[in-house]
C-alpha cells in the first residue's frame, strides 16, 4: 500500500460515495484513517437522502452529509437524464464550502472523477478506471479488490495509514429504542435471516433459509426475517411462511436506524451478500453470509472469529448453462442455490456457541 504524505492546511474534506448501506460501510475505515491523520478537519459526506437520516446525530468519522442531486453514473444509472441547471446550481454551492481535499470514493472514475472535480477542491484523490479522466492522486481501479482495501489504498495517498480494517457503527439510544417494541426483548436468543439481496442471482432460495430457520428455532432461538423493497416482500413472506417454528415478520418494519438497533441486539445473521449483512457486522453481530465465489473477493469479511462465508462456486448459468466468464445472459436464476443447509447450520451453531461462551 502506498503510503503519501499529508496535504497542508486542510480544514474541510469531501467524500464523494453516494449509493447503498453495504458500499458506505466498507468505506468506514477509510474514514476513519482520514479523521485519525486530520484530527482538525471537517468531513463532509456527498451522498444521498439516506445518508444523511442515518448519520444525523450518529457519531462517527462524517461530520456532516450534503446531499447531492441525482446524477449519471454517481448514484443513478448510466442512462439517467441529467438536469444540468440542477447539477450546475449544486457545483456552484458546493464551490463555496472551500475544499481542500475531495476524495473520490465511488468507483473507477468514468463519472465520479468528473464529479470530484467540479468540487472545485484543491487536491482530488481516487480511483482511476483506464476510460477515466486522472485526479491529483490516484490508484488504479482494478474490479477484484476487497473493497476496505480499496479505499484504504486511496486515503493512503494523502497520509492517511489504517487505524482498523473492520468498520464499525455506533448504534445510537433512538436505535435501540425503535426496535424495542418491534421486537420486545425475550428471554431467547434473536437471529436474524435476511433472504434478500440487490441481485436476485445471489440469493440463497428462501425454502433453505426456512430449513435453517426451523433448526435454529429448535435450538432455542428466537427467528426474525428482515427485508426492504417490494421486490424482498414475497422472500420473506415465503421465509416466514415455509418454517414450521414461529418466526417475527420484520419487511418494512424499521428504519435503516432501526435495524442497526435490532442487529445489535442479535448474537447471529443469516443472510445473503447484502447491505444487511454488512451492517450486521459493523454493529456487532456475528455473520454467515452467502456468497456467490467472487464477491468474496470484493465484500468478504477480512476475519474468521465472528464471520464464516460460505461460497457457491457455480459459473455456469443454471436457465442457459453460459459459462458467466465468457458473456451475459438476462436470466436471473440464483447462482448460490447449490450452497448446502446443512453447511449454513453448521456455522450458524458454532457462532452461536461461541456467543453463549462469552
Amino acid at each position: 500500500m502506498q503510503h503519501g504524505n499529508r496535504v497542508p492546511g486542510v480544514r474541510r474534506i469531501a467524500v464523494l460515495r453516494a449509493n447503498a448501506i453495504g458500499d458506505f460501510i466498507f468505506t468506514l475505515p477509510a474514514l476513519e484513517a482520514l479523521r485519525a491523520a486530520y484530527p482538525d478537519a471537517e468531513i463532509v459526506l456527498l451522498g444521498k437522502p439516506w445518508h444523511a437520516a442515518f448519520l444525523a446525530d450518529r457519531p462517527g468519522p462524517v461530520d456532516r452529509v450534503i446531499v447531492i442531486p441525482p446524477c449519471r453514473g454517481v448514484g443513478e444509472l448510466e442512462d439517467y437524464p441529467n438536469d444540468s441547471e440542477t447539477l450546475d446550481r449544486f457545483f456552484a454551492e458546493v464551490a463555496e464550502e472551500d475544499f481542500d481535499l475531495a476524495l473520490q470514493l465511488h468507483g473507477g472514475g468514468r463519472y465520479s472523477n468528473p464529479f470530484a472535480c467540479r468540487v472545485g477542491a484543491r487536491v482530488t484523490v481516487g480511483l482511476k478506471t483506464p476510460d477515466a479522466m486522472p485526479l491529483d492522486h490516484w490508484v488504479p481501479y482494478v474490479f477484484f479488490q476487497n473493497e476496505i482495501l480499496r479505499y484504504l489504498e486511496v486515503v493512503s495517498l494523502v497520509g492517511a495509514p489504517p487505524v482498523t480494517l473492520e468498520p464499525r457503527v455506533t448504534v445510537t439510544d433512538a436505535d435501540l429504542a425503535e426496535a424495542a417494541p418491534v421486537v420486545p426483548h425475550d428471554n431467547r436468543p434473536l437471529v436474524i435471516l435476511h433472504p434478500g439481496a440487490g441481485d436476485p442471482r445471489r440469493r440463497w432460495p428462501p425454502q433453505k433459509f426456512a430449513a435453517v430457520g426451523d433448526a435454529l428455532a429448535a435450538s432455542g432461538m428466537r427467528i426474525g426475517v428482515i427485508g426492504t423493497g417490494e421486490d424482498e416482500r414475497h422472500l420473506v413472506d415465503t421465509v416466514v411462511g415455509t418454517m414450521r417454528a414461529d418466526a417475527v415478520n420484520l419487511w418494512e418494519k424499521l428504519t435503516l436506524g432501526g435495524l442497526a438497533g435490532l442487529l445489535s441486539r442479535s448474537p447471529l445473521i443469516v443472510s445473503n451478500d447484502s447491505g444487511p449483512l454488512h451492517l450486521a457486522a459493523a454493529v456487532g453481530a456475528a455473520t454467515v453470509g452467502i456468497y456467490w465465489c467472487f464477491n468474496l473477493i470484493n465484500a468478504g469479511a477480512l476475519t474468521r472469529a465472528r464471520h464464516r462465508p460460505l461460497l457457491a462456486w457455480r459459473l455456469e448459468c443454471p436457465a442457459c448453462g453460459l459459462n458467466c466468464l465468457e458473456g451475459q445472459c438476462d436470466h436471473q436464476d440464483s447462482f448460490v442455490s447449490d450452497v448446502p443447509v446443512e453447511d449454513v447450520i453448521d456455522q450458524a451453531t458454532e457462532l452461536l456457541a461461541q456467543s453463549s461462551r462469552q
